[in-house]
């Protein structure tokens, strides 16, 4: 996601070989923190990173 700016979520489970249901679970807990966001575009749901989420994948992956 940090390289994308945004991506379906089927792609997204596809991509971090999770099934969709958990897949799905991880966003909304995601989503309530402020870290990613839905948005509605043709008919698919793409999700991005927010601001804060980006900055949140920075400090990850210096860690990392």
């Amino acid at each position: 996601m940090t390289e994308n700016s945004s991506g379906g979520k089927t792609q997204l489970a596809l991509d971090t070989k999770l099934n969709y249901a958990r897949l799905a679970k991880h966003l909304v807990w995601m989503e309530k923190k402020g870290l990613v966001e839905s948005i509605i575009d043709d008919n698919k749901i793409n999700v991005s990173l927010t601001k804060t989420g980006r900055d949140f994948a920075e400090v990850i992956s210096k860690i990392l």
